[in-house]
């Protein structure tokens, strides 16, 4: 485990991965009108692939990462609200940054529902700017980009 407290998943997570991603987007599904495409992901494959980084014992928080040939896109992050207020989210974040630039990767990008509010006050303080909103499906999604120094890439 880092420092940070942040971790790979293992197959014995994945459980644990489920759970906390369901509880931190539930309250979304009335909102949005459809379940968040988190809680639908394969968690399995997802933990199998070493996209997923969980904090905690038992898991309160966890990001699903993906590596892209010029930035890391930030799938996923969830924090169980049991745990809401206690750092966990900008543990997360600031690990997401870390491994963007342990990758070399001069970029993390993400998106959000435009119905999740919460998150467009959140982002920006983390240094995320909105550079796109977009329909897909039945998701308005807007996405952001947060461009990182010291990457490697600047």
């Amino acid at each position: 485990m880092g420092a940070d407290g942040i971790r790979p998943a293992g197959a014995t997570d994945v459980a644990a991965v489920k759970a906390v991603t369901d509880a931190a987007y539930h309250r979304y599904i009335e909102r949005i009108g459809v379940v968040p495409v988190p809680m639908e992901a394969d968690h399995a494959a997802n933990v199998a692939a070493g996209k997923v980084f969980v904090t905690g014992d038992p898991v309160i928080g966890l990001v699903v990462l993906e590596e892209r040939d010029d930035h890391l896109f930030l799938d996923s992050i969830a924090v169980h609200p049991d745990a809401h207020g206690r750092g966990v989210g900008r543990r997360l974040l600031g690990f997401v940054d870390a491994r963007a630039r342990a990758l070399g990767l001069p970029e993390v990008r993400l998106c959000t529902n435009a119905m999740m509010w919460e998150n467009q006050e959140i982002y920006p303080k983390f240094g995320y700017e909105a550079v796109e909103r977009r329909v897909e499906g039945p998701y308005d999604r807007i996405h952001y980009r947060k461009r990182l120094a010291g990457s490697g890439c600047d």
